[in-house]
């Protein structure tokens, strides 16, 4: 099934995480540390939390890290890649809401998708809308990587729901680590 598909059928829970997860991957271009999201990630283990998540946002919002310095950003994509991972913050809807997540969780994964392009050192010249209803032949390896992760996310919680948080959170972790070590390689090399 396509990524585009998935975020169709996706639930709330599986929203809330696929636009997490995206973010959460891109943490590395905020300056913000790895565990900044870790609140609104366990928002998501309990149905009746959602009340919960506006206020949760806006904690991460106000951190210093996020609210400031954005890290990483000289170079060519550089800047945009910071932009990109911004908005998907700023956008994040301060309701828990599958109406609300599905635009976000859509954006989120178009940005997410950018922003990887942007860094990955081959070119893609296929749009993203159909590389998001497609598979991964042909793309550069940073934004494919991108792309399985964003699908295995919502496979997962469409197939174990709650249970498949701690999985979409490793799934992230390794995305966010990958993303973390070309943003410092691109460093070194304009040092």
């Amino acid at each position: 099934m396509s990524l585009v598909d998935l975020i169709a059928r996706a639930d709330e829970r599986g929203l809330a995480a696929s636009g997490l997860a995206c973010l959460d991957r891109c943490v590395p271009l905020l300056g913000g540390d790895d565990e900044i999201l870790r609140p609104l990630w366990g928002n998501l283990t309990d149905a009746s939390d959602a009340a919960d998540w506006g206020g949760l946002l806006e904690q991460v919002r106000g951190k210093p890290a996020v609210d400031g310095d954005f890290g990483e950003g000289e170079g060519e994509g550089g800047d945009e890649a910071v932009l990109l991972a911004r908005r998907m913050l700023s956008a994040a809807p301060a309701e828990r809401t599958a109406e609300q997540l599905r635009a976000w969780a859509d954006a989120c994964s178009v940005a997410s998708l950018r922003i990887h392009r942007l860094l990955d050192a081959a070119d893609d010249p296929a749009p993203l809308d159909s590389r998001r209803a497609g598979g991964t032949e042909g793309m550069p390896p940073l934004a494919a990587a991108e792309l399985r992760r964003q699908v295995t996310v919502l496979e997962v919680l469409a197939g174990h729901g709650a249970g498949g948080l701690r999985r979409a959170l490793e799934v992230s972790v390794e995305g966010r680590r990958v993303l973390r070590a070309v943003v410092s390689r691109r460093a070194r090399g304009r040092g």
